[in-house]
């Protein structure tokens, strides 16, 4: 049995004369299964082939949007050499030259260097002080994980993060699943969305996330636009996926529909 619904087939349906679509995704959770350690994380192999088909496409834009640095996107994921690339939640942006578009890189201030290093601090000593909780470091943020701590323990150490990091000036506090990240950068997976949207010159777009952090680029979309929530939870996306697995299905079905 597909796990493609009648109803998101018929969206997709609607893609056939769209003169140019772009179609996004998240990666951790989405692209790649959720995994304890960041750095294992690698797509689904089917999921690489139709996200590589669809590039090769004319008038099909694709995109991997992370809340991830850049470089570790790209080390993780090895997108398709046209895909267009956004990480840190938005504030990170890449394309090929052949889309003249400008990108945007990590240029800390010396305020926003002090906020990391005040947070850096902070979410050490909270790990340090809760078994089981990890951290990863980014050009631009610290990222509690909690996913492999008891679950008290993880509730502990999520509460103790964000009241030690209210009021840490040029600092976000960003929820995902099983994390906390402290950012210095301002951005949401919308406006890297936006971006995207632009610099493709998008008539449609296609949008699949898992997480909380998604959710900003579900709320960016626009009439015809089709928004697919991956796993569960609540969400502003009309439509919905189990799991990462079941994406190359969704995938191969644009890919049919593109190739009309």
């Amino acid at each position: 049995m597909s796990p493609i619904s009648p109803e998101l087939a018929d969206a997709i349906e609607s893609l056939v004369e769209t003169p140019i679509l772009l179609v996004a995704v998240d990666f951790d959770g989405t692209m790649a299964p959720l995994v304890d350690r960041p750095e294992d994380a690698r797509p689904l192999p089917a999921t690489s082939e139709s996200l590589a088909k669809l590039a090769a496409l004319e008038n099909t834009v694709t995109a991997v949007i992370s809340g991830r640095d850049l470089a570790s996107l790209r080390g993780v994921c090895n997108p398709p050499e046209q895909t267009l690339l956004v990480g840190s939640h938005g504030t990170e942006r890449w394309a090929p030259k052949d889309f003249d578009a400008e990108d945007e890189h990590i240029d800390l201030s010396p305020a926003q260097t002090s906020a990391l290093a005040k947070a850096t601090e902070i979410l050490e000593a909270v790990s340090s002080s809760n078994p089981g909780t990890t951290l990863e470091y980014k050009p631009a943020s610290i990222v509690l994980h909690v996913r492999q701590a008891a679950p008290e323990v993880a509730s502990t150490a999520l509460r103790s993060a964000h009241e030690q990091l209210d009021g840490i000036a040029n600092l976000q506090a960003l929820d995902g699943k099983a994390v906390l990240e402290a950012s210095v950068l301002v951005g949401t997976k919308g406006d890297g969305l936006n971006w995207l949207r632009e610099v493709a010159d998008a008539s449609t777009v296609l949008f699949a996330g898992d997480d909380v952090t998604d959710e900003d680029a579900f709320a960016v979309l626009r009439p015809g636009d089709i928004g697919v929530k991956v796993g569960s939870g609540k969400s502003a996306a009309e439509f919905r996926l189990n799991g990462p697995g079941e994406l190359p299905a969704l995938l191969e079905l644009v890919l049919d529909m593109r190739s009309l």
